[in-house]
């Protein structure tokens, strides 16, 4: 299939003059796989469309949060109503706590929360929260999980930092990370070992529990369930990060999947509806040190943004009145795309693995199994991008790199599926090929 890619390159050209890389986010550079990135012009349901024409199946989905698709119509709808009525006020508005309200009834865990802008700001300002609660410095974050681009937090890294092959990130001083902790995912050894390493010292364990950003990488229950005891015995805090598992995994996240209720979670993804939106969430007792309450600071002008807001309560209002039949059907969609992949692999004798929860997956070029960021780590790269391109020729779109996390939403179609298989059977033979 040949695509047309004039336009595409002539934005790029035109954005690498004033934007450093054409982007302003590393991922979206194609670094990974090579080639030009489309300019993407439109989104409809599971479908979007570039700067030339082209269409395709889309798997990224912003990274996650269009659980319903591209412009769904009752969420362009609240964010027209609201925009009607004033885009930024910077002070309170009534949406603000109708989210919460939804927020705070779908996880038995959050009885508060705070909205911010992006998950970033969430994480960042529940590691702060963690250290003013326990007046504990150090941290235990996981090799290959991503919690934002906060200094102390891009230690070991996943998501661009491992897509790019960078060790950390320049410009941040040792200092900043000398209270950081990396250790492997999936392996309580390496925590217990911290523990008592670090006796009365560790503030908190932040932990994605189906990491998304060294591609999807579920933690195992027992390996959950080891650290919330872990951290109840050394009365450090557990931050479950859920920005992308969050009403993704199911509607009450990873925490109604594992059934462990860590005493602090950040969202964000699709609790903004596709805008820009974060949270850090926990019990009152916690909850209430954020100022004005109490002494740990925290704010934002464009936290709580009605327009976010308004898009969050759309989306989540829908998930909540369809989310009996809406998770199955994710489920079983993302169960069929995923096998029939593999079985196209197989069928090539291309070596592959996957790993899904829920409406996230990956296929790792790598014979696996992947349970962290040493095993993601030996996956054929190269293979992966040969792959990657000949699915997008034939107008299917997959995260630009090997290690990031594809999505399903509910505008997938049986009929997307069958589509996205046979583009693979055709793919695989160029993605084998030295």
């Amino acid at each position: 299939m040949h695509r047309k890619l004039e336009q595409s390159r002539k934005l790029q050209k035109r954005a690498e003059r004033l934007i450093p890389g054409g982007v302003n986010s590393p991922v979206r550079a194609f670094q990974a796989v090579g080639g030009d990135p489309p300019f993407l012009v439109r989104g409809s349901g599971s479908r979007v469309w570039d700067a030339d024409g082209n269409e395709y199946i889309d798997y990224i989905g912003s990274w996650g949060p269009l659980i319903l698709g591209h412009a769904v119509p009752k969420v362009v709808e609240a964010i027209t109503a609201a925009a009607k009525n004033g885009m930024s006020f910077g002070t309170s508005t009534s949406t603000e706590a109708d989210l919460a309200e939804m927020v705070i009834a779908a996880f038995p865990s959050i009885e508060k929360l705070r909205f911010v802008s992006s998950g970033t700001e969430a994480t960042m300002s529940a590691i702060r929260l963690a250290r003013a609660y326990t007046k504990r410095k150090y941290v235990v974050k996981f090799e290959g999980c991503y919690h934002g681009h906060a200094d102390a937090l891009l230690v070991k890294a996943g998501s661009g930092i491992a897509t790019l092959g960078i060790p950390g990130s320049a410009g941040v001083p040792e200092e900043f990370a000398q209270f950081t902790l990396a250790l492997p995912f999936n392996n309580m050894d390496a925590v217990e070992h911290a523990f008592s390493k670090f006796k009365h010292q560790i503030a908190c364990v932040i932990v994605e529990p189906v990491v998304g950003n060294m591609g999807c990488v579920p933690g195992s229950g027992e390996y959950l369930a080891a650290l919330r005891l872990t951290t109840q015995r050394e009365k450090a805090v557990l931050i479950f990060d859920e920005v992308m598992t969050g009403f993704r995994v199911a509607f009450g996240g990873a925490q109604e999947l594992y059934g462990i209720r860590p005493d602090l979670t950040t969202l964000g993804k699709i609790i903004g509806g596709g805008l820009p939106v974060g949270a850090y969430c926990g019990s009152s007792e916690i909850m209430n040190l954020v100022a004005p309450l109490g002494p740990m600071y925290q704010a934002g002008t464009l936290s709580g943004n009605p327009l976010a807001m308004a898009a969050g309560l759309a989306t989540l209002t829908h998930l909540k009145e369809q989310k009996d039949k809406l998770y199955p059907q994710l489920e079983k969609l993302s169960a069929e795309l995923v096998a029939g992949v593999a079985a196209a692999a197989k069928a090539a004798g291309v070596a592959i693995c996957h790993n899904r929860t829920g409406s996230m997956f990956t296929w790792f070029f790598t014979p696996g199994p992947v349970t962290d960021w040493t095993s993601a780590a030996k996956s054929d790269t190269k293979a992966f991008g040969r792959f990657f391109h000949a699915m997008l020729d034939r107008g299917v779109y997959l995260p630009p790199s090997q290690f990031e996390a594809a999505f399903m939403s509910s505008a997938h179609t049986q009929k997307d599926v069958r589509e996205t298989i046979a583009a693979a059977k055709q793919a695989f033979g160029r993605a084998a090929a030295v």
